[in-house]
């Protein structure tokens, strides 16, 4: 198990929910401070009810109604600290796994089940006022920070970042895993961030594994050292730890939107799940280590540490119900979804009708017809 005894690691609670903060996290405490009981409620919210869509999305994928699922199960705490720390006019770049992300800036969780269900190439138009500037999810392992510095760059140039008006100004956080801080795009990404100065953070999930791959194996050193070797300002912090993901979050947005150029964070967090639901887990790593993880849960921890300020135990009822809730809602509707037409494979192919295309079609309407049944 990675031991988290980075000196510069910035942790604020304790595995049991106490406030525990390290020398690196004293910096930060007064953005902690400032956070009301409502906020701090969000987050717990938020976590919980993420968790429980996915396990619903899991048990749906298993059902046979999705093509593949990518469980977030474990790294709740980087991901709403993250997203509840940028502004509304922010850029959210995500990898494939930040579900919490998109739920926190608008995006309709059903879009999510759609993309996995096969019934979309994109999953919502990020231009949409509504899914708040959060870009469609990529696969293609790394191409999204390529994606993001471009967009960041673009800032630049036209002149929204960096002018003194943080109502204003924009920065772009794009959110990646230790497998794809292999790929040249991360590499070829941070080159441009930190020639072009970008108002951006790079937020790094390293949850131990890349698929089958231990981090040890990817990495001789910690990941966020290698922001450092672009000159670009990094740090360390405790993935599980809802409140120093968001304290370090909001201080890289406010530096970077300020003109302060990228920012580099490495949240060490664990996935408790399988990497997506085509994948085992018990083939390359051992019950004493998920075990020694469940210990550092970030809602566990958070709910702990609620616990200790006062909350009751209606609150905690209330968001366990919400969290229902929301999977509830969301079996129901994929339930509703149905297929996709037969002529959508046809469409788009070209801009203008085909012979090819034509005949295609007719062929398959003439072999359906031909099964027991007919044409579905």
């Amino acid at each position: 198990m990675t031991p988290l005894d980075d000196p510069a690691l910035v942790r604020v609670l304790a595995a049991d929910g106490t406030l525990a903060p390290t020398p690196a996290a004293e910096r930060y405490l007064p953005l902690i401070d400032a956070l009301t009981d409502a906020e701090l409620e969000t987050f717990y919210r938020d976590m919980v009810s993420i968790r429980a869509f996915d396990v619903q999305a899991t048990n749906l994928q298993r059902q046979g109604q999705l093509a593949l699922w990518p469980p977030s199960f474990g790294q709740e705490a980087a991901q709403v600290g993250s997203a509840r720390a940028a502004r509304s006019q922010d850029h959210v770049f995500p990898s494939y796994r930040e579900h919490v992300v998109t739920r926190i800036r608008g995006v309709d969780p059903l879009d999510i089940i759609r993309l996995m269900r096969g019934l979309t190439h994109g999953g919502w138009d990020p231009t949409d006022p509504k899914n708040g500037n959060t870009h469609i999810y990529t696969l293609v392992l790394g191409a999204q920070t390529l994606h993001a510095t471009g967009l960041a760059m673009g800032l630049v140039f036209d002149g929204k970042s960096g002018t003194g008006d943080p109502e204003r100004d924009e920065a772009v956080i794009v959110y990646y895993g230790d497998g794809a801080s292999s790929q040249g795009d991360v590499h070829e990404a941070m080159v441009f961030a930190a020639s072009f100065q970008t108002p951006e953070v790079f937020f790094l999930q390293n949850n131990q594994w890349a698929i089958s791959v231990p981090v040890a194996t990817q990495s001789r050193s910690p990941l966020y050292k290698r922001g450092e070797g672009y000159g670009i300002p990094s740090l360390q912090v405790d993935g599980n730890d809802v409140l120093a993901s968001y304290a370090v979050s909001k201080l890289a947005l406010d530096e970077a939107r300020a003109g302060g150029g990228p920012r580099a964070i490495e949240a060490m967090t664990y996935r408790m799940g399988a990497h997506t639901t085509s994948d085992d887990p018990t083939k390359y790593r051992t019950s004493d280590e998920e075990k020694a993880w469940a210990q550092r849960d970030p809602i566990a921890r958070m709910r702990a540490y609620l616990e200790g300020r006062g909350a009751p135990q209606q609150f905690f009822d209330d968001a366990d119900a919400e969290g229902a809730a929301l999977a509830d809602d969301v079996r129901v509707r994929t339930n509703e979804l149905g297929g996709i037409p037969r002529v959508h494979m046809f469409e788009s192919v070209y801009s203008e009708a085909h012979a090819l295309i034509a005949e295609e079609q007719r062929w398959l309407d003439d072999y359906e017809a031909s099964m027991e049944g007919g044409a579905q």
